[in-house]
C-alpha cells in the first residue's frame, strides 16, 4: 500500500521541502487548513483531511482531526490482526507518519495586552492529541515535532525507515514538546492564585550547550526557562562578541554579576568569584566604578567575572585588560574596548540586551533540587525601602552612613549566607560569605577591607545573634549597621552599638542567602 503522512504545522518552517520530499519518496500527503493551503500553493500534491473523515473542519478550525478516520489511523497496531481487521471494515487507512507542531501559546501570552479569550483560542486541541497518538504508536508510526529533524527523517525513509531507537527518539520529544506547552498552559490558567498546585511542572527549551558541568565529570547543558507571560531577560540573551564557548560556571557567574547591578543609577560594576561580588561600586565614570570595584578585593578578582551597567568604553577597557578575567558582560562596547579586549585570548565578551536592565516583568521562582524531590519558593525579590528602616539606637545615621547603609545592604542580598558586607562612598571594600557563623563573616570582611573599612557601613543579611559580631565590625572602623533584628537578644546587641557610638537600623527583612 502507499504510505500516508499526515502534515500539519503552525510553524511552517521547511514543510514545503519536507512534504515534498515525501511526495517523492512515493507517499501520501493529508493535510489541513493554512498547511494544505502552503502545500498546494507550492505544488505539492495533498489530500484535505475533511476528505479523509468524510466530515468538514467545524466551529471555525477548532475540530479538524478530532475523527476516527485519522486517530484510528494512527493507533491502530499493525501486528494485531483484530486492529487490522477493524480499520478494513471502517474503511480506515493507516497513517504511517504524522508531522505537527503546536498554536504559539507561549508567544500569545507573552503579550501582556493579549485578552483572555484571545489565549484560550491559542491552547491546541488537535495537535496534542495527533502528536500523543504518533508517539504512542512510534513502533508503527514516525512522528516529527521539530522542523530541524525534517531532513533526517527523509533520509531515513529513503534508506529503508527509521530504525526503532530513532523512532523512540522522536516519539520522547514529541511528548516533551507536549509537555511543555502543556506547562505553560497550566501557569497561565493558575495565574496569581494563592497557594501551591498539587501537581506543579517546570517547561525549558535547550538555550545553549555547556562544555561540562560545575568539574569535568559532569555534562551539563542551558535551558530557557518556557514561562506563561513575558520572559525575563538574562545571560542566555546575550550576544556573545568573543572568546571561546561559556561553562556552566560562567553562566552562573555571569548571572551573579548582573544581578548584583540591576537597580543602581549610575555607572556601576560588579566583579563577581563564585557568585558572591567580591567588588561592586558604582561612581560618575565607569572607569572609577571599576577600579573602586576592583579595589573590594583584588586578589579573588583574579580569574572573575565582571558586569557593567554602561557601554565599556576605551578607558575602562585599558583598566580591565590588565587584569585576567573570565567573562566580561555590558550593554555594550565602543569599537575601542572591543578591540583591546578582543585581543585577549580566551575572554568571553557579552552584550546584554538593553532589556536586561529594566526591572524583571515576571517572578522567576527559585527552584533547589533535593535527593528525590524538588524545593520551590518565591524569589527573593521584594525592594527594599530604606525610608521605612527603623532606628534603634541613640545615634541616627548621616546622610553619607544612610547611603553606604542602603548600598551595603544592596551588596548583601547577593552574598551567600552568614552575609556581612563592609561598604564606604558606595563601593563594597570588604565581604565575608558562607561561613557557619556571623561573627567569622565580620572578621574576613573586615579583614579584607583593612583601613577602607574605617568610616564605613556594615550590612548583615540576618540578625546578630550575640553582640560580638557587630562589636567585631565597629572594632573594625565601621561607623554604622544595618541588619534585619529580630533576635531575643536585640536589646543586647542594640545596647553595644550604643556603647560604641554607632548608628544601628533595622529592616525588618531578612536576605539570607543559603
Amino acid at each position: 500500500r502507499t504510505m500516508r503522512a499526515l502534515v500539519s504545522v503552525y510553524d511552517k518552517a521547511g514543510v514545503v521541502e519536507f512534504a515534498r520530499g515525501l511526495a517523492t519518496l512515493g507517499w501520501e500527503i493529508v493535510s489541513t487548513g493554512g498547511t494544505l493551503a502552503s502545500l498546494r500553493q507550492a505544488g505539492v500534491p495533498a489530500t484535505a483531511v475533511a476528505d479523509v473523515t468524510g466530515f468538514p473542519e467545524i466551529l471555525d478550525g477548532r475540530v479538524k482531526t478530532l475523527h476516527p478516520a485519522v486517530h484510528g489511523g494512527i493507533l491502530a497496531r499493525r501486528d494485531v490482526a483484530e486492529h487490522l481487521a477493524t480499520l478494513a471494515e471502517h474503511a480506515i487507512t493507516p497513517i504511517d507518519l504524522v508531522a505537527a507542531n503546536l498554536y504559539p501559546f507561549e508567544r500569545t501570552v507573552a503579550d501582556p495586552a493579549v485578552s483572555p479569550a484571545e489565549a484560550v483560542e491559542q491552547i491546541d486541541i488537535g495537535g496534542p492529541s495527533m502528536i500523543r497518538s504518533a508517539a504512542k504508536a512510534h513502533a508503527a508510526v514516525v512522528v516529527v515535532t521539530d522542523p530541524a529533524d525534517y531532513p533526517a527523517v527523509l533520509t531515513g525513509l529513503a534508506e529503508g525507515g527509521l530504525d526503532p531507537a530513532a523512532r523512540r527518539a522522536l516519539a520522547a520529544k514529541a511528548f516533551a514538546h507536549v509537555a511543555a506547552y502543556d506547562t505553560i498552559v497550566a501557569e497561565w490558567m493558575r495565574g496569581d492564585a494563592p497557594g501551591w498546585p498539587q501537581e506543579w511542572s517546570v517547561a525549558g527549551r535547550h538555550a545553549a550547550a555547556v562544555r561540562y558541568g560545575e568539574n569535568p565529570q559532569q555534562s551539563g547543558a542551558a535551558y530557557r526557562r518556557l514561562v506563561a507571560g513575558p520572559p525575563t531577560v538574562g545571560v542566555l540573551d546575550a550576544e556573545q562578541l568573543a572568546g571561546k564557548a561559556l561553562s556552566f560556571n560562567n553562566l552562573l557567574d555571569a548571572d551573579a554579576a548582573w544581578g548584583a547591578i540591576l537597580g543602581l543609577g549610575r555607572a556601576t560594576v560588579s566583579v563577581v568569584k563564585h557568585t558572591i561580588p567580591c567588588g561592586l561600586a558604582t561612581r560618575d565614570e565607569l572607569a572609577a566604578a571599576f577600579a573602586e570595584a576592583l579595589a573590594g578585593d583584588p586578589v579573588s578578582a583574579f580569574g572573575g567575572i565582571v558586569a557593567l551597567n554602561r557601554p565599556v568604553d576605551a578607558a575602562t577597557a585599558e583598566a580591565m585588560a590588565a587584569i585576567f578575567f573570565e567573562v566580561v558582560l555590558a550593554p555594550g562596547f565602543s569599537p575601542e574596548a572591543l578591540e583591546t579586549l578582543g585581543r585577549k585570548k580566551g575572554l568571553r565578551l557579552l552584550r546584554m540586551p538593553e532589556a536586561a536592565l529594566l526591572p524583571a516583568s515576571r517572578r522567576a521562582w527559585d527552584l533547589r533540587p533535593i535527593r528525590g524531590g524538588l524545593l520551590v519558593q518565591e524569589p527573593d525579590d521584594a525592594a527594599d525601602d530604606p525610608a521605612a528602616w527603623r532606628l534603634v539606637t541613640k545615634r541616627a545615621p548621616s546622610d553619607r552612613e544612610r547611603r553606604d547603609l542602603a548600598y551595603a545592604w544592596h551588596a548583601a542580598r547577593h552574598v551567600k549566607s552568614n552575609a556581612i558586607v563592609l561598604a564606604r562612598d558606595e563601593a563594597v571594600v570588604g565581604v565575608g560569605s558562607g561561613q557557619p557563623n556571623r561573627l567569622e563573616s565580620v572578621r574576613i570582611a573586615a579583614a579584607k577591607a583593612g583601613e577602607r573599612a574605617v568610616g564605613g557601613a556594615l550590612a548583615s543579611d540576618a540578625f546578630f545573634p550575640f553582640a560580638d559580631g557587630l562589636l567585631a565590625g565597629a572594632a573594625s572602623g565601621a561607623t554604622a549597621v544595618v541588619q534585619p533584628g529580630g533576635s531575643v537578644r536585640d536589646a543586647e546587641v542594640i545596647a553595644a552599638a550604643d556603647d560604641a557610638g554607632l548608628a544601628m537600623l533595622f529592616t525588618g527583612t531578612r536576605h539570607f542567602k543559603h
